[in-house]
Order: C-alpha cells, then structure tokens, then sequence
C-alpha cells in the first residue's frame, strides 16, 4: 500500500499537476496583487476598467501558456492531429474568434468604451459591460420614447463591430444637435417668434455652447471635418398651411428629452404673454357641401 501511494506521488503526471495548481495560485495571486496596487493609483473610471480587463486576460493567458509548458514533452507526439483539429475547431468557433477579435478592436481600437452611448445591430443604449466575448447594453427606447431606459439588458456579439456601423454618440463629441419645429399662422409677429426662440435657448441650453466648441474644435484638429457652429440657430420656412420655425442647438446627449421639454414649456409661455400678437398653428379642415340631386321615379302603367 505504501509502495503505490508512492508510485502515485512521484507519478510524473502528478507532478505536472501540481505544478500547474501551484502555478495557477502564484499567477493568479500576483493578478490580484496588481489589481490592488495598480488599479488604486488609477482615478479614471474607464482607464481602470480597462487596465482590469487587461490583468484579467494576462491571467488566462499565462495559465493557457503554463498548462502548454508543463505538457510539451506529452504534446510534441501529436502536432499534426492538434493542427487538424485545431483547424476544425477554429472552423466550428469562427463567430467565438470573431468576437475576441472584436474585443480587442474594441478594447484598443476606440470604437467605445464603457459609458458610451452606442447603437449596434439596431440596438440603442448604454454600454455597461464590455466582455471578451459580448458587450452589454442598457437598452433605450423601443416602446419607451425618448432617449428613457426601457429597464431590457441586451447583450451583443462583439463580431458586430466587423459586419456593420457602430454608432456612437458620446465618443469624441458628447453633444448633439437636436431640433424643434413650431407651426405659426400668417400674419403673427414673426420677429417676436425669433426673439423669443432664440432666448430660450440661450437660457436652456447656454451653458452648453462654449464646451461644445471648444469640443468640436479638438475634432477639427483630430479629423478632416469642416468648422460648425455650436450657438443656437433659428431658421423659418413658409409653406400652404403656416410658416415653420426651426430651433437648432446643440445639447449634452443624455440631456436631450429634459432640454426639449423644458423648451417646449418655455416657448408656449412665452407665446401665451403675447396677447394674441403670435398664434400657434394646426391643420383645419373645411366640409364642402354636395350639390342637390333630384330623382324622380317614373310609374310604370
């Protein structure tokens, strides 16, 4: 008995074994000892999800080059059938390598971060989660208006990023333009309607003109795209029913629901105090009455 419990111990797969848990702890300990260390100095909250996801991918991939140094006397037999299966594995997982491939895209290419306000494969929302595999998104809208959370949780293969257009609306440039339109009747005070356009904008959204140039400047740097305007914008078209006015301004993108409510509530106020001197628009419609018919039925004899 005691002569096999000894075989057993000096058993050259028991070794390796050992030698693997042993390595797997001392790895896995040193990961976590970085984390500690490196991720206290870093106040950034998307440079230290980052580095994480970075140590944590370090600690697979040492273990996965481990268990392949400890067994590559009992591997070197078997190089062909590994090339062939690994052909055919690769083959079977294309859309699991895919996806790696794409987190990496992701994680060092810039296409978002976590925080990012996105679009992919259709699907709008919030980037929570970032995986080697899938990212996370907290869903907006669909049957809730608006740029509102619905409360759905969408996870998407990273592969995404290779097969169609990632929309992103918070990556170099935080702000959107958005636009109100208001329907006013002929013969209102149209300079009144531009006045009163114009200041509440720059009440509502003032604060938010000299960042976003001074934003938008860094992308004319960065990229070759033409110099635009942040300053609030009121534009007017006449058409058969009323004349439209068209407020554009620039807004913070997960403020743009509140900020055109509250621009909505200002103007109807605003116009409200004028007495009568602005009307608001709409459609009418005008019953036409049909023209008198006359039948006369004939008796037969």
């Amino acid at each position: 008995m005691e002569k096999q419990i000894e075989e057993f111990l000096f058993h050259p797969t028991v070794g390796r074994l050992v030698a693997i848990f042993l390595g797997v702890f001392i790895i896995w300990l040193l990961i976590t000892i970085s984390q500690r260390k490196i991720l206290r100095k870093i106040k950034d909250t998307d440079s230290r999800y980052r580095t994480r996801k970075v140590l944590i991918f370090t600690g697979y991939l040492l273990t996965v080059i481990l268990i392949i140094v400890v067994f590559s006397d009992k591997l070197a037999g078997f190089t062909v059938a590994l090339g062939v299966a690994g052909a055919g594995i690769a083959f079977a997982l294309q859309e699991v390598i895919a996806s790696f491939a794409g987190w990496l895209a992701i994680m060092f290419g810039g296409f978002y971060k976590t925080g990012d306000r996105v679009q992919l494969g259709g699907i709008k929302g919030d980037v929570i989660d970032i995986g080697m595999l899938r990212t996370t998104l907290m869903e907006t809208g669909q049957w809730v208006d608006g740029d509102l959370y619905n409360g759905r949780i969408v996870r998407i293969a990273n592969s995404f990023v290779f097969k169609e257009p990632v929309f992103n609306y918070s990556a170099d440039f935080p702000f959107l333009w958005d636009e109100i339109r208001i329907p006013i009747q002929y013969g209102s005070d149209y300079q009144a309607v531009r006045e009163i356009l114009n200041r509440a904008a720059y009440d509502l959204v003032g604060d938010y003109i000299k960042t976003a140039q001074e934003t938008w400047q860094q992308m004319v740097n960065k990229y070759m795209i033409e110099d635009a305007s942040t300053e609030p914008m009121v534009t007017l078209i006449a058409n058969d029913n009323w004349v439209e006015f068209t407020l554009r301004y620039t807004v913070d993108l997960k403020k743009r629901r509140t900020i055109k409510n509250n621009l909505y509530l200002r103007i109807l106020e605003e116009v409200e105090k004028t007495g009568g001197k602005i009307k608001f628009a709409s459609a009418t419609f005008q019953m036409v009455e049909g023209s008198e018919l006359n039948v006369t039925l004939k008796k037969e004899k």
